[in-house]
């Protein structure tokens, strides 16, 4: 998660704590009727319109938290936060993650993917910054990296919508890993959501190897 990213994340949190305390008689309500707490970060998450970090973040509040100078504070962070942004969670809905899914790249049905890839940025899959080949002759070569253990491919989906790709290659004890998104997504969060996304998955796939991002802003 980018730096504005995560000032745009604690912003929300910031906005839901404040509409929290304003409307406390509703959410005291909803938590008090809530059958769990899954129930109870959903309903809270409806009734302010804020994400669930958002929600979650109300539900764990102290009742130290409620006091007047408690709230001057998060008012004051809310401030400080918005003079130095200018754009919501709203506008960049992906880079939460939470809707975000990575799945194992498929060469009979993920071509088309990963031809937009390559004929935007005309070069190879491999990470090695070459010409791209063929196609077929990528999408063979890569498949052979992945049966070998060598490298990890990912294809970013949004409910069923291929977002982008996540290409980890395993280079010198260490993963590199690329992220590209689609030129009519980008500037969403998709990218960042991608990076947060990969990091787990890369640790899955090679434990305890160090994963470098080469090129973190490439398709963002």
């Amino acid at each position: 998660m980018t730096d504005l990213d995560r000032a745009a994340a604690r912003r929300e949190i910031a906005e839901a704590l404040l509409k929290a305390l304003d409307r406390r008689h509703e959410v005291l309500d909803i938590i008090v009727d809530a059958t769990d707490r899954d129930a109870a970060v959903t309903a809270i998450a409806e009734l302010l319109g804020t994400t669930r970090a958002g929600s979650e973040a109300v539900f764990g509040l102290s009742f130290q938290q409620l006091t007047k100078d408690a709230r001057k504070v998060i008012a004051a962070e809310l401030e400080d936060l918005n003079s130095q942004l200018t754009f919501t969670v709203n506008e960049r809905p992906a880079s939460s993650a939470e809707t975000l899914v990575l799945r194992p790249f498929s060469g009979e049905t993920d071509r088309d993917i990963f031809s937009a890839r390559v004929d935007e940025l005309h070069t190879a899959g491999d990470g090695k910054g070459g010409p791209a080949g063929s196609l077929d002759h990528e999408i063979t070569s890569a498949l052979g990296r992945l049966d070998a253990e060598e490298a990890a491919w990912f294809v970013a989906l949004e409910g069923e919508e291929k977002v982008g790709l996540v290409l980890g290659e395993l280079v010198d004890h260490e993963v590199e890993v690329r992220i590209w998104i689609r030129p009519d997504l980008r500037k969403k969060g998709y990218g960042t959501a991608a990076l947060r996304k990969s990091r787990s998955e890369m640790a899955i796939y090679f434990p305890a190897v160090p994963v470098v991002v080469r090129a973190p802003a490439t398709g963002a």
